[in-house]
């Protein structure tokens, strides 16, 4: 195997002489053939004139693929030139057949039959016509098998080439596929974790900050709600602690031991939400309108996230005295507002925008909407629409497991 791994390389490399390997057999087989005495009672020297015709024929072959078709035209010229002028010489249309199946592998298979049964047809009849013999007798017939024949072959091989490389193309465009498949998954999900160590960190962190402030403040005038607000910020810590587990669990590899993971939250877990800003000091009123069921899980992860990171920007951004969460069952459509009536002034500190980018970026995930901009009477509006059932094609791959 090795052997001819190697020949098979030097070939490739070396065009000239893989075109010309057929034509050098041709004529030492061409010069045995001559050699040979009549009735095999011996041999003789080769007939010169017979190797010569032959090796004329076969000179063309050594730019067979370059130039398949005019070999053809060539080969089968000189080896009916020779059929006709050396009748009982059984070899001469064999550069012929080589021309043939070269053409076969090298061109369209119309190209290949029209000459492949044009040459037939002609090498048939001139042997016919030269031998005196009948077009269908079996001498003539077996001229006409060989040339079809070698189109045939010709054609197989062509065909297999064409399969094969088909093959190869659909095999390197799979995996260029799942490349590029596997690149946008791990983009996908850095995007999901980035998100949701933002709304993570940016909430409980704020509301942290906040009733730290208040314990500082309260903590020699009014110690009892100091110690309150104490007890807030460990509440929060404790919660945000859970859900950065949660969501690091995200990381780990599917054999590591299980560790304790907190289901990720949603509607339910609203009023947790709410009691926890309203104990940072920012009031908030809660609304539902429509009749109240159960939605996807990703349209209630996405509306309680939508709801914290907009509760958590009117507490850290705006001087606001109120907001309001409402929540409105459409028959379709889960649509979540949340406003403010955030007074003009300096707000309270500064913000990146990566928190309004990821409430879009969650909605739009899931098939929904989200607008967001300063209200005409004051204030700040944030409104999604959700649909309460995912289509098909709508379902993200979950952030991590219900449950322990």
């Amino acid at each position: 195997m090795q052997v001819q791994d190697v020949c098979r390389q030097w070939f490739a490399r070396h065009e000239r002489a893989r075109d010309a390997l057929p034509a050098v057999l041709v004529v030492v087989v061409a010069a045995a053939a001559s050699a040979a005495a009549d009735g095999g009672s011996g041999w003789h020297t080769p007939r010169a004139g017979a190797t010569a015709w032959t090796a004329l024929a076969c000179l063309p072959l050594v730019v067979r693929s370059r130039w398949p078709l005019p070999v053809v035209l060539a080969t089968l010229a000189v080896d009916l030139t020779h059929l006709a002028r050396v009748p009982d010489f059984s070899l001469s249309p064999a550069a012929s057949l080589v021309a043939l199946y070269t053409l076969a592998t090298r061109t369209t298979r119309r190209t290949a039959w029209t000459a492949g049964l044009a040459a037939s047809l002609a090498i048939t009849a001139l042997y016919a016509v030269s031998r005196s013999v009948s077009p269908l007798a079996g001498e003539s017939l077996l001229r006409f098998d060989l040339a079809i024949a070698a189109t045939a072959l010709g054609d197989a091989v062509r065909s297999r080439r064409l399969r094969l490389a088909r093959v190869e193309a659909r095999a390197e465009n799979a995996e260029r596929t799942r490349e590029a498949e596997a690149r946008r998954r791990v983009t996908d999900e850095r995007i999901r974790i980035a998100r949701e160590l933002h709304d993570v960190v940016a909430h409980h962190m704020t509301l942290v900050n906040a009733q730290a402030g208040v314990a500082h403040h309260l903590m020699r005038t009014d110690p009892d709600r100091a110690y309150q607000a104490l007890a807030h910020i460990k509440d929060n810590s404790r919660t945000a602690l859970d859900e950065l587990r949660a969501t690091v669990g995200l990381l780990r590899q599917p054999d590591d031991a299980p560790d304790s993971r907190v289901p990720l939250p949603g509607l339910a877990d609203l009023d947790a939400l709410i009691g926890s800003l309203q104990a940072g000091g920012l009031p908030v009123r809660f609304e539902r309108t429509g009749l109240v069921r159960p939605v996807a899980p990703a349209t209630d992860l996405t509306a309680y996230r939508i709801i914290q990171e907009a509760l958590t920007n009117t507490h850290k951004h705006a001087r606001a005295a109120e907001a309001l969460v409402a929540l409105d069952y459409g028959a379709d459509t889960l649509r979540v507002t949340v406003t403010d009536d955030g007074r003009p002034g300096a707000p309270k500190g500064p913000g990146t925008g990566h928190g309004l980018i990821g409430m879009r970026e969650r909605a739009n995930a899931i098939g929904g909407t989200v607008t967001t901009g300063p209200r005409p009477e004051g204030g700040f509006r944030v409104h999604a629409e959700l649909p309460l059932a995912l289509a098909p094609g709508n379902h993200p791959k979950p952030l991590a497991p219900k449950g322990p």
